[in-house]
């Protein structure tokens, strides 16, 4: 524990031109007297730590000193890759792997560049979930995230539709969506690859044994199959309505993307009002009613009955609102 904390003292002072014991002991998170013992062991095994007295003083090392202690370890290396993305690394218990590997990078660089990860940090952040929700880490997301690191067997109970089941899972990868996480596994012993809330677990379990991952394994493209695949099932029913041209454009805002792609280019042309017909899928009547209704007096539901009569309703409960 004190090796690992010495090393990173050397780091952080052959990444900065000096230190206050107060800044050394807020990184550190030890206390200053501390910061003055860990500076003088370091001075007695030949790293030249010298101390600066006075209100500017600090800590410095001498004569351009650089420690060769900069090799990155296969976790902090991977993490580094991920360091745009905070939130999600303290999520996945990875924050001090990436805080570490940032440390090692900042020393390794030349004086000139020094500033890099600075700038970068002030030039970009990842904001992943979605506007007014409030996102909670689910529990088990650290264990999932260590058994997907070491190509790790896990056996998983997970909350179905219907009841709890059990499964033993390859994890392959992670994948934050919109401030929920998923879990994108093989089931073991030649499955199929599926997607998992991990939320929705309940209990996981490392296995003993590793297992072999198919190289061939494209995360990226196996979530965007999987989700073009997920938005259409969901789209059971369908509507038929009148939009104006203000309606169309303000369309893809207001029901899935895709549902829209389809139903325009399906479309006749537009009537002598100027006004379009289509036929979109939805998700469920009552999900178009609620979609549908921001648009306002920009559609008109022509089908199914049922849906055109909540407009109705919806209509006259609004004159009696604002009617004179």
């Amino acid at each position: 524990m004190r090796a690992a904390r010495l090393i990173k003292m050397v780091l952080l002072l052959q990444s900065r031109p000096s230190m206050t014991a107060a800044e050394l002991a807020r990184e550190l998170e030890v206390s200053e007297r501390t910061v003055t013992r860990d500076a003088q062991a370091l001075s007695e095994a030949g790293v030249p730590v010298y101390a600066d007295r006075g209100r500017a003083g600090g800590y410095r090392l001498i004569g351009g000193y650089r420690t060769r202690l900069t090799g990155l370890a296969r976790g902090e290396a991977e993490a580094l890759f991920l360091s745009g993305v905070p939130g999600a690394l303290r999520e996945m218990g990875l924050e001090d792997a990436a805080s570490a590997a940032r440390l090692k990078v900042s020393a390794a660089l030349l004086p000139s560049l020094s500033d890099a990860s600075r700038t970068a940090a002030q030039r970009f952040h990842l904001d992943a979930p979605n506007w007014f929700t409030e996102p909670k880490a689910p529990e088990l997301l650290p264990a999932v995230a260590e058994a997907v690191w070491d190509d790790r067997r896990v056996t998983a109970r997970y909350r179905g539709q219907e009841r709890e089941v059990e499964r033993e899972l390859e994890p392959y990868g992670l994948v934050l969506k919109a401030g929920v996480w998923y879990l994108c596994a093989r089931v073991a012993e030649g499955g199929s690859f599926r997607v998992y809330r991990i939320d929705r677990f309940t209990a996981v379990e490392a296995r003993a044994g590793r297992f072999v991952r198919d190289e061939e394994f494209d995360l990226p493209g196996f979530w965007a199959e999987r989700a073009a695949q997920f938005a259409r099932s969901i789209l059971r029913a369908e509507v038929v309505v009148r939009l104006s041209g203000d309606g169309v454009r303000r369309l893809p805002y207001t029901v899935d993307p895709t549902a829209v792609r389809e139903a325009l280019a399906a479309a006749g042309p537009p009537d002598q009002d100027g006004w379009l017909t289509v036929t979109l899928p939805v998700e469920s009547e009552q999900v178009a009613h609620a979609q549908l209704l921001s648009l306002g007096p920009e559609v008109e539901v022509l089908a199914p009955e049922s849906l055109r009569a909540r407009f109705a309703e919806d209509a006259r409960r609004l004159s009696r609102l604002y009617g004179t």
